[in-house]
């Protein structure tokens, strides 16, 4: 029956896919400014098509215009016609990055702060707040995701469907095999991860998560009127880990010594070719004129996964430039200044605002957000809103050792983990991550011995200051020298810190485990269990002070998710 089952599903897409082989280059357009057919203008009463396009782990030098020595001709082009976005933020790991994007929240709006959703925790987006989805589905749009969820799935409330999405197929976890979307999430803890709406796509396991979600992405495109205004999200899983790639990409980069690296490369020129088949299906079916194609990057590269941020400083899971810094362009026939740079400030909080603008939505006070409309500062070049950046307070990451109240001005314990940008400064406090310049990754014996010399071998401090503008590396620490900047952006932490929601960061519950749900990942709590969690959730955020009755399954609990706490702080 699933063998029927399996059979009948890959038979319906691929019906939609024979339009076009992803292996073909007689059927790509030459480049993403060279049309194929004769193209209808852009009706300027028509809301404009949105191409959101989000890569995982990607490095700051890991594409082609910053140096690099991966292939991505695709993503240089269509940067080089479009707006480059040179002072563009993002957040160290994937699902900030993906709760900012959906809600325009910062973290601590979201109760969001600490790590990652994990696969066995009753967590999710917020829902008590509108999605980007469901804004523009307001405005009248279609809206279709494709790829990485990676903001809870514990209720069916949670799912991309339930959140603005009227179609959705990807994976609701982190960290999927590319082949055979089996996700383990700690030894025995296994699972399959590819979903079809509210389904599991047991019949689409073989195929390159890629070239699959490209090809579903065509396959919207062809099915869809360009009448309707239509919202794409494109999250693809590459780069992120597991590294896996076809064989015909990693016999391109055969030369390079780095194994790790290699393989890296390879994914990110096969992503470069996914990204040029869906430019050449918007143009296609006749979409490209009144389309905008947003590029992102969701973190900075893991250096030890093949990932360079060089010659940022820092890497994934850290609040350095290397963390935090994005790849990012804005390419569309719209725009009023293309092919140039944009030094603007842009964070990635900003595009919920600057999306439904253009979708001719409208946002409010209510909306609580902490994003800002930048599309006058893309298109036009005009002066970015935005002046300023939080970057998080996480107050569960390790404190730092060397950190105090005292050394705060009695304002701020600079043992608590937090960033923030204001202006050109941006100051560090607790305990930023990994803090290493890594060069690029091109000799076969790394990391070696001359990799020392960029080494923090040991940090003592609690508090950096950098102006950034003058020093984007990170290279001269200005605490010491600037008390009164120090002190004015401890000050802005503080009246952050005072609009801050609980931190939402549940312990793992067994009933998650893929054995009790059909040997798959997806939604598993019932409504005594939601209900429960609240109510734990409240006892903590709300009630810490409160003694609590003794009792050796809550000791046991708390135990276990302060070690997870640790092992997750390291491992990311």
């Amino acid at each position: 029956m699933h063998a029927l089952t399996g059979f009948s599903l890959v038979s319906l897409l691929s019906f939609g896919y024979l339009s076009w082989d992803w292996t073909q280059p007689s059927l790509l357009a030459d480049g993403p400014g060279e049309a194929t057919a004769e193209q209808p203008s852009a009706d300027p009463s028509q809301p404009p098509h949105i191409i959101f396009i989000l890569t995982d782990d990607q490095g700051y030098h890991d594409v082609g215009y910053h140096g690099s020595d991966i292939e991505t001709p695709t993503l240089d082009r269509l940067a080089a016609e479009g707006v480059k976005l040179e002072n563009y933020y993002i957040q160290p790991i994937c699902t900030p990055s993906r709760s900012q994007l959906l809600t325009g929240r910062y973290q601590i709006h979201t109760g969001l702060q600490h790590s990652i959703i994990r696969p066995r925790q009753p967590n999710c987006l917020p829902l008590d707040q509108a999605t980007l989805p469901q804004k523009l589905q307001e405005a009248g749009y279609s809206t279709h995701m494709v790829g990485k969820w990676h903001l809870g799935f514990y209720r069916k409330e949670c799912l991309p469907t339930r959140r603005g999405f009227d179609t959705f197929l990807g994976s609701l976890t982190g960290n999927v095999d590319y082949y055979t979307y089996d996700n383990c999430d700690g030894p025995g803890v296994c699972g399959f991860d590819l979903h079809e709406g509210e389904s599991v796509a047991w019949g689409l396991s073989g195929q390159y998560s890629t070239m699959l979600y490209a090809q579903r992405a065509s396959h919207i495109l062809a099915s869809h009127s360009p009448r309707r205004p239509l919202f794409l999200y494109l999250a693809f899983q590459a780069v992120h880990t597991p590294l896996q790639s076809p064989r015909e990409y990693l016999y391109r980069y055969r030369t390079m010594g780095n194994v790790a690296r290699r393989k890296y490369a390879a994914m990110v020129t096969c992503m470069d070719e996914a990204v040029r088949n869906i430019t050449w299906a918007l143009k296609r079916y006749g979409f490209y004129n009144n389309s905008i194609i947003i590029f992102s990057s969701d973190n900075g590269g893991q250096t030890f996964s093949g990932g360079s941020n060089w010659p940022l400083r820092g890497r994934k899971g850290t609040y350095w430039e290397g963390g935090i810094r994005g790849l990012g362009f804005v390419h569309s026939p719209l725009l009023k200044r293309k092919r140039r740079t944009s030094r603007a400030l842009v964070h990635i909080t900003d595009w919920y605002p600057t999306l439904v603008g253009l979708a001719g939505g409208a946002t409010s006070v209510a909306d609580r957000l902490d994003g800002y409309d930048v599309w006058a500062a893309i298109s036009e070049g005009r002066a970015s809103p935005r002046t300023e950046i939080l970057h998080n307070i996480d107050p569960l990451y390790n404190h730092a050792r060397h950190g105090s109240l005292e050394d705060g001005f009695g304002i701020w314990n600079t043992a608590v983990q937090a960033a923030i940008r204001v202006g050109e400064w941006k100051l560090l406090t607790g305990d930023p991550g990994y803090g290493d310049w890594i060069p690029p990754q091109t000799l076969t014996n790394f990391p070696g011995s001359w990799w020392n010399l960029e080494r923090m071998a040991s940090v003592r401090q609690a508090v950096w200051l950098f102006n950034i503008s003058a020093d984007p590396y990170e290279r001269e620490d200005l605490a010491d020298q600037r008390p009164d900047v120090v002190r004015a952006l401890l000050a802005r932490l503080v009246d952050y810190n005072r609009t801050a929601i609980p931190v939402r960061y549940p312990a793992e519950n067994p009933r998650a485990h893929p054995d009790f749900n059909g040997g798959a990942w997806g939604p598993w709590a019932s409504d005594e269990e939601e209900e429960e969690e609240e109510e734990e959730g409240r006892a903590r955020g709300y009630s810490r002070g409160r003694r609590k009755k003794k009792c050796k399954i809550c000791k046991l609990r708390s135990f276990f998710r302060k070690l997870n706490t640790r092992l997750m702080s390291h491992r990311i």
